[in-house]
């Protein structure tokens, strides 16, 4: 068997011939001459499609592509990489990771990078500040070019300039840092609390109380301020807040059966988010009433098990997949650019009527909205049947923003 220069062989039997009629040994790596030469074109050419210039014309560019496939090139990316300075890695750095929320936020950003030929590299700090700042700093360590950052708890602007995050291209998405200037990409939470909200005023609520939230995390106070702004504008008592050490649905549970243990409770529930939302309705099923008749109850962020609930859950979507994408996006024109000044980009929410929402009072039926809402509403049409008791596994799920 004969050896030529390199280390690695194609996927080639000894002595094949390879298209075009040349003879390549078995452990030859392809080179950039074998490649002109196989598509009967310069290396310059071939050079200019490896690193996507626009003055290839298309026929030449599928016929070098087609070149490089049959010899098995194999671009190496590492290289070219030092030789331009740049890792085209990106470093995704989430506060958890198990929620719907940020499995659809994360595929946002994989859309990105895929069609721009960048890779992410994905680490989770569970909510804990100290272990963020160091993988912060290991990011770095490992050449990255940039960070899109959920913030974990409790992160404060010096923790991150002490990282060192301030001197690498960052990008925050879903939470604020008050005083880090950096680039922001996040749902408008303000705005999607006062649509439900809103809808359920005029459906005809009064008494209306808010469930979930912990105080150490930006999207707390932005659900809180849209939901007591709405409130405000009617003139409207704000009803019980009732925070959650954590949001799943074991917290929603247990501050609903505590809620409506107590006299007076509220007509109507607005949850932190859907996850909360489906614990809340899961407490006052065993109380005896039924969600979107005796009470009405909407969620944020409209993850998929919220079409399929029974009653099925009115919410507003906050996009993760679109704010995922944005982020994405973002960085990629920071890093182009480092020196322009700071920018936020807040995506819409989307009100979503469903079951959960009755009119006031109990006993009564599914009421359905005559009043159009405040933004666009996709509406799906109210089925008037008393839901199952959900099962105790039921409890199980964890979700937050």
């Amino acid at each position: 068997m004969r050896k030529g220069k390199g280390a690695s062989a194609p996927a080639r039997a000894p002595g094949e011939t390879a298209p075009g009629g040349a003879a390549l040994p078995l452990a030859h790596r392809v080179t950039l001459n074998d490649i002109a030469a196989h598509a009967g074109v310069s290396r310059a050419t071939v050079s200019l499609v490896l690193r996507k210039s626009p003055l290839v014309k298309e026929d030449t560019r599928q016929r070098i592509d087609q070149a490089m496939a049959d010899l098995g090139y194999v671009y190496n990316r590492r290289a070219a990489n030092l030789r331009s300075g740049a890792s085209r890695t990106i470093g995704l750095v989430l506060c958890e990771i198990i929620t719907p929320n940020y499995s659809q936020f994360t595929a946002g950003i994989d859309d990105v990078l895929d069609a721009e030929s960048y890779v992410g590299f994905i680490t989770n700090t569970a909510e804990d500040a100290a272990r963020q700042k160091r993988v912060l700093v290991r990011m770095q360590e490992h050449g990255v070019d940039g960070i899109v950052l959920v913030p974990a708890e409790e992160t404060r602007a010096d923790a991150l300039e002490e990282a060192h995050c301030g001197g690498l291209p960052c990008v925050l998405a879903q939470r604020r840092v008050e005083g880090f200037p950096a680039d922001y990409v996040g749902p408008d939470y303000a705005a999607g609390m006062e649509l439900v909200t809103e809808h359920l005023i005029g459906l005809g609520h009064r008494h209306i109380g808010f469930i979930g939230g912990v105080r150490r995390i930006a999207p707390l106070s932005e659900r809180l301020s849209g939901f007591r702004k709405a409130l405000r504008r009617h003139k409207l008592k704000i009803g019980p807040i009732v925070p959650c050490p954590v949001l799943d649905r074991s917290s929603g549970y247990a501050a609903a059966r505590d809620l409506f243990a107590q006299d007076n409770p509220p007509t109507a529930l607005v949850c932190y988010n859907d996850i909360v939302a489906f614990g809340v309705m899961l407490a006052l099923t065993e109380r005896g009433l039924e969600p979107g008749r005796d009470v009405a109850v909407v969620g944020c962020d409209d993850v998929a098990e919220a079409g399929l609930h029974r009653p099925a859950l009115t919410t507003f979507t906050t996009d993760p997949r679109v704010v995922g994408r944005e982020a994405a996006k973002l960085l990629l024109r920071r890093i182009e650019n480092p020196s322009r000044p700071p920018e936020q980009i807040i995506v819409p929410p989307r009100l979503i009527i469903r079951q959960s929402c009755g009119s006031a009072g109990p006993a009564r039926a599914l009421a359905h909205t005559t009043r159009p809402a405040p933004a666009v509403a996709a509406t799906e049409a109210p089925k008037a049947r008393r839901p199952r008791r959900p099962s105790p596994h039921a409890l199980k799920g964890s979700a937050g923003t």
